[in-house]
């Protein structure tokens, strides 16, 4: 079992004896010298191979051991006159000698979000999460997952596992993603709201972090069919609740990350979004936002209806940071949330718009507990009669209470702080509408 990585290194005496499993991801060959750049999962290293030191045959053998080849080296570490560390090899052995070459090569430098090469690095994903660049994203996804799941801790939510398979769809018609399981039809989760909001009655402050399947026909930079959805609910809140948890979780998440990554931001190149720390964020009515479109020439804009991604992109101009978007109509929402008494024609919703032009980054709301007005709603959207809701009734007939609601995609939050182009780029294998399910 390999007991040392790259980045232990620094710490070793000079001249230390090493043994170092990894992979060649570059090497440059000068007369007697050969420099190799060795990869394992933690950085990279120069290795120095004089053929002096290893002799002519075995100088021969390394020069032609292809790229992204896995190799074991033994040698001296040193730090060169430049202050680098490096490795003295005086034994190379291969592994696995690389027969699959591809261009670019998944270790080498490029740029990985060339639309160019799109979809070459989607279609050998598999590979190309050896690049450096990606495999930053990743450890940064993995740290931010790590961070909002301390957050929860230290404000005492359970995690609650909710299921995949559902019955009952959150947004009906083709954004749902039927699937037959022994001649039922069932759903792949859309939102594990329905059951969380089940939860919540037993144990007040709960969250999931899990995927998320939508089947609409949205190719825009924030959409995926298959994606990870952070979901929480609270008992005893209003919407001034959720709005300020929210809040301060995104403040945690920002300011942690500043704190744990910055060896991920200077790998990728990148500014690392600070807006999150801009709290509390600016808030601007549905109604308001729609009259500001129409006389900024976004004459499609129409109460009653989404967003589109150009208009939210047109709004986030009006802020320095990211903004509220408050009180969505009942139209657009689906029947699980309050509708406003102050305003029938919308609901105690509110959209967190990134800034930058990013888009929606999640969405908050106060659901409906009063059961008369949980029936209005779902008699609305034609529900109230389809069986398979009524487990949905039954948990408003038990001791309902006011309780509250935030969802947000990883993804889309990972694109955001890192300013990356696309949220296909913050998950491992992208599943994006009209593209082959490969690999």
């Amino acid at each position: 079992m390999k007991k040392l990585f790259i980045k232990n290194l620094s710490g070793l005496p000079q001249n230390s004896s090493v043994i170092m499993p990894g992979w060649i991801a570059q090497k440059r060959h000068f007369g007697k010298l050969l420099f190799i750049d060795l990869q394992d999962s933690t950085g990279s290293i120069q290795l120095v191979i004089e053929k002096d030191t290893i002799g002519e045959k075995n100088f021969g053998d390394a020069l032609r051991i292809p790229l992204e080849s896995a190799v074991e080296i033994e040698g001296l570490f040193q730090t060169n006159p430049r202050g680098q560390n490096e490795i003295l090899v005086k034994k190379i052995q291969v592994i696995t000698e690389a027969t699959l070459q591809i261009s670019p090569r998944p270790r080498s430098d490029f740029d990985i979000f060339d639309p160019k090469i799109s979809a070459q690095l989607l279609d050998y994903r598999h590979l190309y999460l050896r690049n450096p660049k990606i495999m930053a994203i990743l450890r940064f996804r993995s740290q931010v997952m790590a961070i909002i799941r301390e957050w929860f801790e230290l404000n005492e939510f359970l995690e609650f596992d909710a299921p995949i398979l559902t019955p009952v769809p959150l947004y009906p018609g083709n954004i749902a993603m039927p699937i037959n399981v022994h001649g039922e039809q069932v759903y792949l989760s859309q939102c594990a709201g329905f059951y969380l909001e089940a939860a919540v009655h037993a144990f007040e402050r709960i969250y999931n972090m899990g995927p998320s399947f939508r089947g609409e026909e949205s190719r825009s930079k924030r959409h995926l069919m298959e994606y990870w959805h952070i979901k929480a609910e609270l008992a005893w809140g209003n919407r001034e609740d959720i709005i300020s948890i929210v809040e301060n979780l995104l403040q945690f998440v920002t300011t942690e990350c500043q704190k744990r990554c910055q060896d991920i931001f200077e790998i990728l190149e990148i500014d690392f979004c600070t807006d999150g720390l801009k709290a509390p964020y600016p808030r601007l009515s549905y109604e308001k936002a729609i009259e500001w479109l129409k006389a900024n020439s976004f004459n499609d804009a129409k109460f009653g209806e989404s967003l589109s991604t150009a208009e939210e992109e047109a709004l986030s101009t009006l802020f320095s940071g990211p903004f509220w978007i408050t009180d969505v109509p009942r139209s657009v929402e689906p029947f699980p949330y309050v509708i406003n008494p102050e305003d029938s024609r919308v609901t105690m919703v509110a959209d967190l718009i990134a800034s930058n032009g990013y888009g929606e980054l999640l969405g908050v709301a106060e659901k409906i507990f009063d059961s008369k007005m949980l029936e209005g709603r779902m008699k609305e959207k034609g529900l109230f009669d389809n069986p398979n809701y009524q487990f949905i009734k039954d948990v408003h007939q038990a001791g309902c209470v006011p309780h509250i609601a935030f969802g947000m995609g990883l993804e889309r939050l990972i694109r955001w702080l890192l300013n990356i182009p696309h949220v296909r780029d913050a998950i491992p294998f992208p599943r994006v509408v009209r593209r082959h399910i490969m690999p």
